[in-house]
């Protein structure tokens, strides 16, 4: 009876190894790419998580999203991604000498058309928690919304980008390490 119990063990421990090889699939973690929509009485205001990295891109895909349009030219700049209703924003970080510059691409539309007359700002938490609050001008050449930190300090900043565009307020958080 006890080599039977055994026996038995062996081959269920056995059965579950290739279970769990054979399976071999990704997990993917929904809770980093969620986007929430807030409306209020007085005006819309919408919040959305970034999404980084290849998961935005497979996110993407998956939902069906084209990242080319009718030209074929790519959306995409590289950076940090937040769909939140009808816009676009894209944000970009890139670490200089003197500090880190900002970019932030906001656009609207299935074709992501250019927002040019948004009120929009960063408040930004770096990494010893200091917050700044920095505007963001717009630059009509590269059809992006442009600013700097000059915070050297090194480790993970927080970003929380404001935007108004004809009276509808936008929200992305960002995030980058310096």
């Amino acid at each position: 009876m006890k080599n039977f119990k055994l026996g038995f063990v062996i081959l269920a421990s056995t059965g579950l190894l290739f279970l769990g090889a054979c399976s071999g699939g990704s997990q993917e973690n929904a809770s980093t790419d969620k986007t929430e929509t807030t409306n209020t009485a007085a005006n819309t205001s919408k919040t959305g998580t970034a999404k980084s990295g290849e998961s935005s891109q497979e996110d993407d895909d998956k939902k069906g999203h084209s990242e080319k349009h009718e030209e074929g030219k790519e959306h995409s700049h590289g950076g940090q991604v937040v769909e939140t209703g009808k816009y676009h924003l894209e944000f970009v970080a890139e670490k200089e000498d003197k500090g880190t510059h900002l970019d932030l691409y906001l656009e609207t539309g299935d074709k992501h058309e250019t927002v040019p007359n948004a009120k929009v700002t960063a408040d930004i938490q770096s990494p010893d928690g200091k917050q700044t609050t920095i505007p963001l001008t717009y630059d009509a050449e590269g059809k992006y919304y442009k600013g700097e930190i000059s915070n050297k300090a090194t480790g993970p900043y927080q970003v929380r980008i404001n935007a108004e565009v004809g009276g509808e307020k936008l929200n992305g958080r960002f995030s980058f390490n310096q």
